[in-house]
């Protein structure tokens, strides 16, 4: 079994274990999330109303609620040029891309703790070399604009020869932000190198 498969294998597998509690999805679907539409966990789930308004143990209407996640402009994309000839497609040395980002809620005691998430990939520029890259990810929850949460990872990729790319998994969890009701909650994600 190839190194390639069993690495593909495992980013389907986290894919699909996020996407599970979630609106949004590493794997496809209709992420109305990263469109910048709010949704909720439970949107999509069939719930009997009458049961739920008769139960005295019924879950409140925040318990429904998980922020949306998006990435920030200018935070979507990494350009590596060789002795800094910043924008010569020529002395590219690698580009890394975000390609789906999820995540998922448990809403309890007045906290929303988040498991958030990105998938994406490297690819090499026309001056790459095969080896190991560190990318600069920081993931940020805003509550009414001010930042009540901000880390930046740094996340090896290994591309070796032949392949030309490579994809990598970040997931962050147990991101527990009070709330009360009503705020504007928004959890970002992009690539910071300054930070």
């Amino acid at each position: 079994m190839s190194m390639n498969f069993v690495k593909f294998a495992g980013a389907i597998a986290l894919g699909a274990f996020l996407s599970a509690c979630s609106a949004g999805s590493f794997l496809g679907g209709d992420d109305q999330a990263a469109t910048g539409n709010a949704t909720t966990a439970l949107a999509n789930i069939d719930v009997d109303q009458n049961a739920l308004n008769s139960s005295a143990t019924a879950l409140p209407a925040i318990a429904t609620e998980c922020p949306p996640i998006k990435v920030r402009n200018g935070g979507e994309a990494l350009f590596l040029y060789e002795k800094n000839k910043i924008g010569d497609a020529r002395a590219l040395n690698y580009q890394a891309v975000i390609d789906k980002q999820s995540r998922n809620c448990v809403v309890s005691n007045g906290l929303i703790t988040v498991k958030m998430g990105v998938v994406g990939r490297v690819l090499l520029g026309p001056v790459g070399k095969q080896g190991q890259f560190t990318l600069p990810l920081r993931f940020a929850v805003e509550r009414d604009d001010i930042a009540v949460f901000s880390q930046k990872y740094d996340i090896p990729v290994n591309i070796t020869p032949p392949n030309q790319t490579e994809e990598f998994v970040k997931v962050v969890e147990n991101v527990a932000i009070p709330y009360l009701g009503g705020e504007n909650i928004v959890i970002w994600v992009g690539f910071d190198p300054k930070g």
